[in-house]
């Protein structure tokens, strides 16, 4: 007989980590959860939960076990919302970074939103790496090199890096690139391209008593460039909107542009079997197709 009841069971508590979790999710006590797990240990053979300090941690057979069931899990619950009539939407979950969050992926959910009227969307804004065996997220858009293994990678878009400032803190193509390090420079501490980098590139480096403000975000860096603050060296992913409409401007004559990859569309590869997932990730492959298209027709890094 199949282990129905006691798969369900260890499957939110492997997914929260956490009894007390699982034992709300399924209206039980915690009690309940514990016998359970421990009658499906039985059945299967094998130890999946093991205590770590006050709370529990899958063993690694718990992690292969759960990577091999949740999808069908998760399948399950779907198609029971489906023969009910839908009347539960499914929710999807993205991790985005607050930049990518607030300066790309907003302005175009709304066609996502409307396409899919079936669907809750809840956008967790953060740049903690998603930990997919505990956090309750499907896809992230996640800022780093693209070198996570074990995990399904995709580049969301090639990126040009170009410096920028408002028009009423220097004119277009006003400034040779030797002139900027008498400027004051704008920098996201958490770039993957510094100052530093851009400079070098030229053979001109950073003086020590030079202006310097530092940003958390790429969207405050952005902001404060817009506010006439100094010249910040961003990403045109990050200020499509800025320079479309006039509010920042490339002030060095013949600026190198240089090209990187630095946001990642990642998830397990098992939550691609998710519908809402599949959905989700061929929207947002073809919207940075779009996009990429208008950058360059625009001509958006000149």
């Amino acid at each position: 007989m199949m282990p129905f009841r006691q798969i369900s069971v260890f499957y939110f508590l492997a997914r929260y980590q956490s009894v007390a979790r699982a034992a709300d999710e399924l209206g039980v006590t915690a009690s309940a959860v514990t016998q359970q797990i421990r009658v499906l240990e039985t059945q299967l053979g094998m130890t999946l939960v093991m205590k770590k300090g006050r709370g529990i941690s899958l063993t690694e057979g718990g992690e292969r076990f759960y990577q091999m069931i949740a999808s069908d899990v998760e399948h399950i619950a779907e198609s029971v919302h489906q023969v009910k009539g839908g009347k539960t939407p499914s929710q999807l979950a993205i991790r985005a970074t607050p930049s990518v969050s607030t300066k790309w992926l907003l302005p175009r959910l709304q066609q996502f939103i409307d396409a899919n009227p079936m669907l809750d969307i809840r956008l967790d804004g953060t740049s903690e790496a998603t930990d997919f065996t505990r956090d309750d997220i499907d896809i992230e858009i996640r800022h780093g090199t693209g070198d996570w293994p074990g995990l399904f990678v995709q580049p969301l878009a090639e990126e040009h890096f170009i410096p920028v400032c408002s028009p009423s803190f220097a004119a277009p193509f006003s400034m040779k690139p030797e002139e900027v390090t008498g400027r004051r420079l704008l920098h996201s501490v958490k770039s993957q391209l510094t100052w530093k980098m851009w400079l070098a590139r030229q053979d001109l480096h950073l003086e020590d008593t030079q202006r310097k403000i530092y940003f958390d975000r790429s969207y405050m860096s952005v902001d404060a460039a817009v506010a006439g603050m100094g010249i910040a060296l961003e990403s045109v992913l990050m200020m499509e909107r800025e320079l479309r409409e006039g509010l920042l401007v490339t002030p060095v004559i013949n600026a190198p542009s240089m090209v990187l990859r630095t946001q990642w569309l990642v998830c397990p590869h098992h939550h691609l079997r998710r519908a809402k997932v599949k959905l989700f990730l061929d929207w947002i492959t073809h919207q940075a197709e779009l996009w990429f298209s208008s950058s360059q027709r625009y001509r958006l890094w000149i």
